[in-house]
């Protein structure tokens, strides 16, 4: 099942960087594997993926323990991080993707031991449930991560609101572009598994897929 996912996943990415006149290779895949056990991971990792996505702290470190050593597998936070969850998340990620304050860069800063590569979250709709800093709040957090010897600031990413119909995050990925090339970044992690052609047409180079590739999620 994964590995027909995986394929028609694929098929779509390379549809819609076909219409957008871009290479695959500018498009990162990263399978989020939240709700779901550690073996899909271990699953995916056979089938040659390598970029993982988990969204809270507390459920990868139960998982984490029954990882084999997957060599090359990176895994990002993209989940809201609560600051009091920073110094384990340093322990068990190699990108945070939500990074909305300087506060939070400081404190990461303080607790990487090593380089820790960072994006920053930007809130471009007006739901109370999504996190992010402000599009004007974004030169004031660029200046402070770049205060950060150990963050290695990558880019920008968002999550609009969801919907079934892909159309209406348009707007939102092309926002987040323009913000980025307003500040020299070129990074975007935006799109899921209903909108990431979208967002490939868009310039997504970091698409989170979930559902495509693992099915609907039980909720627990």
């Amino acid at each position: 099942m994964l590995a027909e996912n995986l394929s028609r996943v694929e098929e779509r990415i390379q549809a819609a960087c076909a219409r957008a006149g871009r290479r695959r290779g500018e498009v990162t895949l990263i399978a989020v594997t939240k709700v779901f056990p550690a073996q899909a991971i271990v699953d995916a990792y056979a089938l040659g993926l390598r970029e993982f996505g988990e969204n809270y702290v507390q459920e990868f470190e139960s998982k984490f323990p029954q990882l084999p050593e997957l060599p090359g597998a990176h895994v990002h936070l993209i989940g809201h991080l609560q600051s009091n969850k920073s110094r384990r998340a340093v322990e068990l990620f190699h990108t945070i993707q939500t990074v909305d304050s300087g506060k939070l860069a400081r404190r990461l800063n303080e607790q990487a031991e090593g380089t820790l590569e960072v994006f920053l979250e930007v809130k471009l709709s007006g739901e109370e449930a999504k996190h992010g800093a402000a599009p004007e709040e974004l030169p004031a957090l660029i200046e402070a991560v770049s205060a950060c010897p150990r963050l290695r600031l990558r880019g920008l990413m968002t999550m609009p609101p969801w919907t079934e119909d892909a159309e209406p995050s348009r707007p939102y990925f092309r926002r987040l572009r323009q913000l980025a090339g307003a500040h020299g970044m070129s990074a975007l992690s935006m799109g899921m598994s209903n909108d990431f052609e979208v967002a490939i047409e868009e310039g997504a180079t970091h698409i989170r897929v979930g559902t495509a590739l693992f099915g609907r999620r039980v909720k627990k």
